[in-house]
């Protein structure tokens, strides 16, 4: 099942991040940390910041807040 949607202001941040996730209703060995997310994108201002398709493509930044924090919210909501 996919799922999309937009996170803004996440921790007084400025901007939006957009977002595009595959999940399943099982675990999968192919999750993120072994959970239901087989895919995601976040995008900030349009540019890939976080990519995982059955593994990281584009891991978020550390600095990077904004993407981190929304990171969280969907593997809450979604993993």
């Amino acid at each position: 099942m996919w799922s999309e949607g937009s996170i803004g202001n996440v921790k007084g941040g400025k901007g939006i991040c957009h977002y595009w996730v595959k999940h399943y209703d099982e675990p999968s060995a192919y999750g993120i940390n072994g959970g239901k997310i087989s895919k995601l994108r976040i995008e900030k201002d349009g540019v890939a910041t976080c990519i995982y398709d059955r593994g990281w493509d584009i891991k978020p930044e550390d600095d990077d807040e904004m993407t981190n924090l929304a990171l969280c919210i969907l593997l809450n909501n979604y993993n």
